[in-house]
């Protein structure tokens, strides 16, 4: 049996997630499509069956780069799902357009959900968020151009400092911004109206999978009363948690959060980098989609109306 080539916009793009120089979970799986979308159409499969198990081939390649990121095989789930024809040249250009397909409902989906979540905004609010959203900043940026006068504060969110992106992206909206160690939420929450954050990926419960300290803030807004909102496209539902599914921890380096001669100027230990925490959704007041505001606890429905009641991995099958 002939090796199987991986276009090399597959080996780029896992690459570049896997090093978080491609993140969002809109982007990544914007990216991810488009990777698939290079491998469909450039390949050199001379049977239906050879093109399938190219296609296979890329969506594990890609799927292996972040098990967390559910936005990842959603978007291979949609191309997927969309794959029809009986000769190479018919599976090739039905895999490219289910591509632009989904590619342009994603750049509809942030305009949506921006404009739904900047209803929740008045004028003269102040915002807390923790890393870094896209989604987030539609709310914002869609707030601003209602002619909102808004200021936030960020937490730098260590150890990677998502929040420093999002700090200037901001400012790059004339949002005034004041930037804070992870620690000193607590000591800023009187000051706020509500606190945005995005999500990894939600839960059919109403879990809120996200960059580690979601919860402890969530909780920290709940005894303060201030409103936990998440921001989070559809594509962030996890189908797989409707079967009773995990949420996978992603782990990350240790020398994220400490170097070698650091380290071992201090002597033994154990350096923990979890990526993400889970935060219950009793602490959080509304999921902002595309499709509407939910409490968290309905989210289930939209989960099953979009992704049907099982999960399934058509790269696999």
């Amino acid at each position: 049996m002939a090796s199987i080539e991986i276009h090399p916009d597959v080996e780029a793009t896992a690459e570049e997630i896997a090093a978080m120089e491609i993140r969002g979970a809109a982007t990544i799986a914007a990216a991810t499509a488009g990777a698939l979308g290079s491998q469909a159409a450039e390949s050199t499969a001379e049977t239906p069956e050879q093109f399938h198990d190219e296609l296979q081939t890329a969506a594990q390649r890609l799927l292996d780069t972040r098990p967390t990121a559910v936005s990842l095989p959603n978007a291979l789930r949609y191309v997927f799902e969309r794959i029809d024809g009986e000769t190479v040249e018919e599976l090739a250009t039905s895999t490219v357009a289910g591509v632009d397909e989904f590619q342009h409902r994603l750049d509809t989906a942030q305009d949506d959900l921006g404009a739904i979540g900047a209803n929740r905004l008045r004028d003269g609010d102040t915002v807390l968020t923790h890393c870094h959203s896209t989604d987030v900043l539609a709310c914002i940026e869609a707030a601003v151009g209602q002619g909102k006068s808004l200021s936030a504060i960020v937490k730098e969110t260590r150890p990677r400092n998502q929040g420093h992106i999002t700090a200037k992206q901001l400012r790059e909206l004339d949002v005034p911004v004041t930037l804070i160690v992870d620690g000193a939420a607590g000591r800023y929450l009187d000051e706020v109206d509500h606190v945005f954050v995005g999500a990894d990926s939600i839960a059919a419960d109403g879990s809120v999978v996200n960059k580690i300290g979601t919860r402890s803030l969530a909780v920290t807004a709940r005894e303060r009363d201030t409103p936990m909102v998440v921001a989070a496209q559809t594509i962030k539902l996890d189908p797989a948690t409707l079967s009773g599914h995990t949420v996978e921890i992603e782990s990350r380096s240790e020398a994220e959060v400490i170097d070698t001669d650091r380290r071992e100027s201090i002597g033994e230990i154990e350096v923990g980098n979890p990526a993400f925490d889970v935060t219950p959704p009793r602490y959080v007041d509304a999921i902002v989609t595309e499709h509407g505001q939910f409490p968290p606890e309905s989210i289930v429905m939209v989960m099953r109306e979009l992704f049907g009641e099982h999960h399934r991995t058509p790269w696999t099958e």
